[in-house]
């Protein structure tokens, strides 16, 4: 198996591409400030999924990397958030993001609490 079959993997990569995307609709002086921040916390989100698959023989480093993971995508509803208060002419694109970024944190957080009883890691 691969952390490429983890529906939680999935979801995260959709959603970074779209919100990716979405911070282009953002002014220009906002693209290297909130936009960058935000691209970089739904860039986290995948990768802290992807580095604990990779330690995943260790429970406890695996489950680390869930819970950063999990702090990422509350860290990109947090930026998402703040866009929607400061740009409300955009804030349709980003609501939508917000939405799909809630159901992932809770997909993480049923994954970690999988993990936690069911991983056969030491």
């Amino acid at each position: 198996m691969s952390y490429r079959n983890l529906d939680i993997y999935k979801t995260a990569f959709e959603l970074f591409l779209k919100t990716h995307q979405a911070t282009f609709l953002l002014p220009k002086y906002e693209l290297f400030e909130l936009g960058s921040q935000l691209r970089r916390s739904a860039d986290s989100v995948i990768t802290n999924i992807v580095e604990g698959y990779g330690r995943s023989s260790y429970k406890n480093e695996y489950l680390r990397f869930l819970i950063y993971s999990h702090a990422s995508n509350d860290e990109t509803i947090n930026h998402l958030e703040k866009i929607i208060a400061l740009y409300p002419d955009i804030a349709s694109e980003f609501e939508i993001l917000r939405n799909e970024y809630n159901i992932l944190g809770g997909k993480i957080n049923n994954y970690k609490k999988w993990v936690r009883e069911n991983w056969n890691g030491k």
